[in-house]
């Protein structure tokens, strides 16, 4: 562009000041470039969060290898048929996780909390050791168990391995930890009345501690042992892994199951008798069945005592078989 004669020119001037704003700019990109460098800047990453030995970074793989965006969100990234899952370990803690992540068929109750604060690191991580104290630390776990305990979820039980659900729950406690800037939003439900928008009061936190437990002449009504097994097998979480007929769910089904021959991983056979199911619920790596991975199942030793694990073993047994 240039000045026409005999006019006054400014070209110089207007050059020099766009070419001056284009040197601000660039001067501007370089150092937020620089800064986007710094580590972290003050924000948490994977690599540094673990949960039980187990780094975020490979949960993050295991929750991208098993497509769980095709449902759930983070940081609202995802589809939004499942809940999101930003905040999800601070609200609920490990132990309801564990319970959850290799049954997800099925929501945890209390029992199979419980028997999740037997393992001493996931104790540890929870901060908390009873059942009591971790429903009063985490009030969604709580929550949860109180309305949903037992019942079916809309999530499929997915071939989880031990290290996959203790990598997933590490992720998910990274997730927690981002400083997310007020996502996800807390919903506003001042003036509504239905079920889902009514704060839990003390005393559904209290059922949600014992489900089980009655009062009055009911509760002092004598069971047989075979309805008290089936009892106590859903308020333990048995029934999320195991179903009442042959088929397959994160475990072996009960149904037909009593007195049938059990191929086992190492190649040998076993009746599933009355010891053989004892054991395996005090020691269920003790014998692992062909088809199926160690170390999935704990150990309800600390949980149920002889006379409970017997009518556990009845109710198996009024499933049919030998």
């Amino acid at each position: 562009m240039s000045c026409k004669p005999g006019e006054p020119c400014h070209e110089g001037v207007k050059r020099r000041r766009a070419l001056a704003v284009l040197g601000l700019m660039g001067i501007i990109f370089l150092a937020l470039s620089g800064v986007s460098f710094i580590t972290s800047r003050g924000q948490v990453v994977p690599s540094k969060v673990t949960y039980a030995g187990f780094d975020a970074v490979q949960g993050k793989r295991v929750f991208q290898s098993y497509n769980c965006m095709g449902c759930h969100t983070i940081v609202g990234n995802g589809a939004y048929f499942g809940p999101d899952l930003t905040k999800l370990y601070a609200g609920v803690g490990p132990a309801w996780l564990e319970a959850f992540l290799p049954s997800a068929g099925a929501w945890p109750t209390s029992g199979a909390v419980k028997l999740q604060l037997q393992d001493k690191a996931i104790a540890a991580e929870a901060g908390v050791d009873t059942i009591e104290a971790y429903l009063e630390k985490y009030p969604a776990a709580a929550e949860r168990i109180n309305r949903r305990g037992g019942k079916p979820t809309h999530m499929p039980n997915l071939p989880f391995s031990r290290d996959d659900v203790h990598e997933l729950v590490a992720f998910l406690k990274y997730t927690s930890e981002m400083n997310t800037e007020g996502w996800p939003p807390v919903p506003k439900v001042d003036g509504l009345t239905f079920p889902e928008a009514t704060p839990m009061p003390v005393a559904a936190r209290q059922a949600a501690l014992s489900p089980a437990e009655g009062t009055g002449q009911a509760a002092a009504t004598p069971i047989s042992a075979t309805a008290h097994g089936a009892e106590l097998a859903e308020e333990n979480g048995c029934t999320a892994c195991h179903a009442k007929d042959k088929q397959r769910l994160v475990g072996p089904g009960w149904g037909g199951l009593y007195g049938s021959t059990v191929k086992l991983a190492d190649g040998s056979s076993v009746v599933a008798d009355d010891v053989y199911l004892t054991e395996k619920i005090l020691k269920p790596d003790a014998k692992v069945v062909a088809g199926f991975e160690a170390g999935v199942m704990p150990s309800f030793a600390e949980i149920l005592d002889a006379d409970q694990i017997k009518d556990v073993v009845a109710y198996i047994r009024s499933l049919g078989g030998n």
